[in-house]
Order: C-alpha cells, then structure tokens, then sequence
C-alpha cells in the first residue's frame, strides 16, 4: 500500500457504526486528520486517534460549524442490518441523515462528499434502494464533487451468511442473462469497502464518480 500524495482533513458522520470503527483507524494510521461525529453518551464509540465531535446526524444546526477545516466528508450513517421490516426508517434515517449532510457540506465549503449508497438497479429491497438514490439527488442537486460507492452486501463480522450464494454467484456470473445483474448485485468484503473508501478520501473528484461492486473489489484489492 503506498503512502498517500497529500493528507486531508476529514469530517466523519456514522464513525460508530460497522464500516466507520474500521475506517477511521486506516485514515489516522496514514497521517489524515480525522474529526467524527457522535451522539452524546456514545463519545466512546469511535476509535482512538480521531477528534470527537459531539452532534446528531439528523439535525445538520448541531454539528455544521464543527467541520472545518474539512477538506472532506464521510457519510456512512445508517440503519444497521437492513431488512423490508425497516423501510420507514431508511426514510427517517437513512435519507434524513443524508439531506443534513449535504447541507451542512455545502455549508461548510466541503471540496470532496463521500457517499455510501447501494448497487441500483435491484430486484430486492426497493425502498432501502429508493432512499440511497434520493441521496445521491441531493447530492447532484448541490453541485457537490462526490464519489459514491454502490456495494450490494457488506460480508465481515455478523454479515456471513451471503458466503453461503457464493457458488450461486459464480454460476449466474458466468450466463449471459445473468451476467450483468449477478456483477452489480455481487457481494464485497468489508477490508474492501474499507481500503476503496481510504482510495476515494485519497484521490478526491471532480464532478461525480460513481464506484460499482466491481471497482469497489478492484480499488480494494490494491
């Protein structure tokens, strides 16, 4: 792994969660100023080496003036294992908590917006799938320069069970019929969601940069 050109200075949201606690240790390991969001009472939740930033993700008012000097920001809030039983909360967190990034990005002179969304189209999941791509609108509706990742599934710790369409996956790969679905709904693992989220606070864009299952196991992998 090669050392990064620049460092950045990098605004958190959702560094408590699954992707987030191992996220942010990679960052500060490789000289980035991380600062993360938290709730009140859960200070103790984020890794060592970042700067607490005590806020709600749902109310933009309570973290907006604490971002700079972020060069950029990380939107990994979420509800956690998401299922069809939680189609109202992807509204009331998922998306809510995307609308109030994005605005308090845009407030604070954010140059780069990272964006975990999910692979789209998909047979399954519609609503989860709905809120991730109204927040990737609102991401193009603010002119923000962002790289959004569109993982299917997530495979780490508490998140095995997909190992088991493994071979499924391999076969559907391998029929034309099936072959683009099969890629874009593929599963990736959780160092790779990881090392492709590192990638894209590391080589920011300009415009929108879309990163599907298929460079998210590539720019992983690297």
């Amino acid at each position: 792994m090669s050392e990064p050109s620049s460092t950045h200075r990098i605004f958190i949201a959702g560094g408590t969660g699954y992707i987030g606690r191992r996220l942010i240790p990679e960052l500060v390991q490789r000289g980035h100023e991380v600062h993360a969001l938290a709730r009140q009472g859960s200070e103790q939740k984020l890794p060592p080496g970042c700067t607490v930033v005590v806020g709600n993700a749902l109310d933009h008012t309570s973290y907006v003036e604490q971002i700079q000097p972020a060069d950029t920001f990380v939107h990994l809030v979420g509800v956690a294992h998401p299922s069809p039983a939680k189609a109202a909360e992807f509204r009331t967190i998922d998306l809510a908590s995307a609308h109030e990034a994005v605005v308090a990005a845009v407030a604070a002179g954010i140059q780069h917006f990272v964006y975990v969304s999910v692979a789209q189209p998909a047979p399954a999941m519609k609503a989860y799938v709905q809120a991730r791509a109204e927040g990737e609108g609102l991401i193009r509706e603010r002119g923000l320069n962002a790289t959004i990742l569109r993982p299917w599934y997530v495979l780490g710790p508490g998140h095995r069970w997909p190992y088991a369409l493994v071979p499924l996956y391999w076969v559907l790969e391998r029929l034309p019929s099936t072959r683009e679905t099969a890629r874009r709904l593929g599963l990736v693992t959780l160092p790779q969601m990881v090392h492709t989220l590192r990638h894209a606070v590391e080589h920011p864009c300009q415009g929108i940069r879309i990163v599907e299952v298929a460079q998210i196991r590539k720019e992983g992998s690297e």
